[in-house]
């Protein structure tokens, strides 16, 4: 202890110490020259007390022959005792294990050690080593690269970090698979040899259990009930508990896999134990069907084996003659297998051997997948331009109406009554629509019937309407399954009349027949998805509508517009089945012979009119394949938002004086994102 206050206080006391340190291992090395003490030249003893780093290094260096690069930034002092004589080879050890100590680390780089803070040791090129390279040791910085064979690279990184220190690093590289870890080399062999324990091959390797009578399919739900419901049922249970069962219908045969070998057992025990053969010869099986309709199947499996009996029973020197056993009880269970639909439980009854049974049950677990469905949008875009004008002038004489006198009177009369000028005379209020201007002087008497004594009219019109239509109809069924959709009117059709005369008392008794027919938005699909994802596609697409501006005395004209084709359509791809692009103009002119084909004069004696009518309309189809019950999850979860939100936007404001009636809006139901606020 009085050592250590005399070195603290007086610097130079270290220096000295320092000194006859070098002096005494000067004095080793020189005895190792004298002949007969090599044992003794080997042996240095070191006694460090409160040292500055810098001394230590130049005392070690004089020991090993090393060339030391000390940074600015490292300063302090080190603490290191001897109680006997150490061999020369650990003194370089020892310092670096005191350096550790202090928070810094040597880097050996060509030919020199650098000694600087252990947070910067690893920027520098002399920390890396060779995977291969295993020479090195103790507290000398490395990085290392470890390539991993079965684990994952990235979930070793949260396991071995706390065994690394602070200011050293690991990393994952993930193209590879492999471990970049900068740390000392005796903890890099530490963690080489954990790393080597953790990538190892699973020891849950699946076990293939063969049966023999019963079927692999019921066999391995039965098993999946028992453990995996079982274990899912208990909280908190152990993962390594789990049981993974599978059914291979064409060995039938059982996988199972697990990392608890006593599991493993157990579900071989129970496989034996159901494999048991029965002593009935024919045994009555039902089968639940998932997806597919019983009463089709069960017309699919008695098509089959209808023919596959008869097949076997005509065969002449088949194996039943030969009298191999196993043939003959598929044959026997062939002819003798009874197959039913049980149409309210959706079922199979099934009433065969072991063996036929067997067979059946793996063609029902095929049949029983599930089917994708189509989601069909249909987008009809009508677009209609209709331009029209007309201009002419009209005039009359009517000043002798009414006089007793011969006299003439007379005009020009072009259009229909609500244009031409004798029609608008008797009816002003029935002019058409533009502009009309005249020249009326009182009224006259004709027949009777007094009329505006028009006796000129200038009539001028110029119309331009547009309509921009756009129908989206949508379905959504299974696949090779036919489904429509008609949104519109039932209009009633007259076909026939008919009236019976009484001859005597002249009673009648008539009568019209009708038929009713769906005018409107019409669309029928048919989808059929191949295994490349491409969609055959059965169309029928109608748009029709009731015809006002056309009077029909036999009773109502309908316009229609319909496509009927089979495409095939790439899944989500939108392609047009249809369309019609239509441009018309008429050029009407009414005249005066002669008098209307005068230069300027003649357009007092004609009235013209033209008019154009554009007409796109195109039908578009895209079809989405949905194959499992989060697609549809999703498209109807969107689809509910969408009319959820505009139900909620119609509702009415509040009013002061009218009542708050409320409005029907559908409910939320979760997994839907809400709909927009009334107030958007």
């Amino acid at each position: 202890m009085a050592r250590s206050k005399v070195t603290m206080r007086y610097p130079w006391f270290r220096t000295l110490i320092v000194s006859l340190s070098i002096a005494a291992c000067a004095s080793h090395v020189w005895a190792a020259d004298k002949p007969g003490n090599s044992s003794a030249a080997d042996l240095v003893t070191l006694n460090f007390v409160n040292a500055d780093i810098d001394g230590v290094a130049l005392a070690v260096g004089e020991i090993t022959g090393k060339n030391f690069v000390i940074d600015p930034r490292v300063k302090g002092t080190i603490n290191i005792i001897s109680s006997k004589p150490m061999s020369r080879g650990l003194v370089y050890e020892v310092f670096l294990s005191a350096l550790r100590l202090q928070g810094f680390a040597a880097v050996e780089e060509r030919g020199m050690v650098k000694i600087l803070p252990e947070a910067d040791a690893k920027l520098h090129r002399g920390a890396a080593l060779d995977p291969q390279d295993r020479r090195t040791g103790g507290d000398q910085v490395q990085t290392r690269i470890f390539n991993l064979t079965y684990e994952s690279a990235a979930q070793l990184v949260p396991i071995l970090r706390p065994l690394i220190a602070p200011h050293n690093t690991i990393a994952a590289a993930q193209n590879n698979n492999s471990l970049i870890i900068t740390d000392y080399a005796g903890n890099l062999q530490r963690i080489e040899r954990i790393i080597e324990s953790l990538d190892r091959p699973s020891g849950a390797d699946p076990i293939v259990i063969p049966l023999f009578n019963a079927s692999a399919i019921d066999v391995a739900q039965t098993i999946e009930r028992l453990f995996v419901e079982g274990a899912t049922a208990q909280a908190g249970a152990d993962p390594n508990q789990r049981v993974a069962v599978a059914a291979d219908a064409r060995s039938n045969s059982i996988l199972a896999r697990s990392s608890d070998p006593a599991r493993l057992a157990r579900v071989r025990q129970l496989a034996a134990m159901l494999d048991s053969p029965t002593s009935a010869g024919g045994n009555i099986h039902v089968v639940y069907l998932k997806n597919a309709e019983a009463v089709k199947v069960a017309e699919t499996l008695r098509a089959i084996f209808s023919s596959e009996s008869t097949a076997v029973r005509s065969a002449p020197g088949s194996p039943v003659a030969a009298g191999t056993a196993q043939h003959a009880v598929a044959a026997a269970g062939t002819v003798s297998g009874i197959i039913q639909a049980d149409a309210a439980t959706n079922s199979i009854i099934i009433t065969a051997p072991d063996a036929v049974y067997n067979n059946l049950r793996a063609t029902l677990e095929k049949l029983d997948a599930r089917r994708a469905q189509v989601y069909v949008e249909a987008l009809i875009a009508e677009v209609t331009s209709d331009r029209a004008a007309e201009f002419g002038i009209q005039w009359q004489d009517l000043s002798g109406v009414g006089k007793t006198t011969a006299t003439a009177f007379g005009g020009t009369n072009f259009g229909t009554s609500g244009q031409n000028i004798v029609g608008i005379a008797q009816n002003p209020a029935a002019a058409g629509h533009g502009l009309n201007i005249g020249v009326v002087k009182g009224v006259v008497t004709i027949g009777g019937q007094q009329i505006l004594n028009l006796g000129l009219l200038v009539r001028a019109l110029e119309s331009d309407s547009k309509a921009n239509i756009l129908s989206t109809p949508t379905l959504l069924t299974l696949d090779n399954e036919e489904a429509k959709i008609v949104v519109g009117q039932n209009v009633p059709f007259l076909t026939g009349s008919y009236t019976n005369t009484g001859a005597g008392s002249g009673s009648t008794n008539p009568f019209q027949t009708i038929e009713r027919r769906d005018v409107g938005l019409t669309l029928r699909i048919k989808p059929q998805i191949s295994e490349g994802g491409t969609v055959r596609l059965q169309i029928y697409q109608e748009v029709s509508s009731v015809d006002k501006t056309t009077a029909n005395p036999a009773g109502v004209t309908t316009n229609k517009r319909a496509v009927e084709s089979t495409v095939l359509v790439d899944d989500g791809q939108i392609v047009v089945i249809g369309g019609l692009i239509q441009d018309s103009v008429s050029d009407g002119v009414e005249q005066v012979p002669g008098l209307g084909s005068l230069p300027l004069v003649g357009g007092l004696f004609r009235y013209k009119s033209r008019a154009r009518s554009k007409t796109n309309l195109m039908v578009f189809l895209r079809p989405t394949v949905m194959r499992t019950a989060q697609s549809t999850d999703a498209l109807t979860s969107d689809r509910y938002s969408f009319i959820r939100g505009e139900q909620i936007k119609a509702t009415p404001s509040p009013s002061l004086i009218l009542p708050d009636y409320t409005s029907p809006t559908l409910p939320q139901i979760s997994g839907t994102p809400p709909g927009p606020s009334a107030e958007q």
